[in-house]
């Protein structure tokens, strides 16, 4: 008799991040740090969840334009992760050669 198949555990809210900002804005590079130990006991948060995150980002679809309009795309790409698990979201987003 074989064992049953296990599913696969779901992506981590990291990873979720990450694959939404690379289909998104096709980064030359981005950085997606996990700072939720940092804020351990804040919102009840015991450290060891995915609720606090800094971003940087480096892509072509920031050329041009202005700080909030690339953060705005930004949280546009992470809205439902913004809107559950996601609590505080540090963003630094910039255009090639910046």
């Amino acid at each position: 008799m074989t064992a049953p198949a296990t599913a696969a555990p779901p992506p981590s809210v990291a990873q979720k991040i990450t694959d939404r900002l690379n289909d998104v804005l096709q980064p030359i590079r981005l950085e997606v740090a996990n700072e939720s130990a940092a804020h351990s006991g804040h919102m009840g948060d015991d450290g060891t969840g995915e609720t606090h995150f800094a971003v940087a980002v480096e892509s072509p679809r920031f050329a041009g334009l202005n700080r909030v309009a690339r953060q705005r795309l930004v949280n546009r790409a992470l809205a439902d992760l913004l809107a559950g698990p996601i609590h505080a979201l540090s963003i630094r987003a910039t255009a090639p050669g910046e």
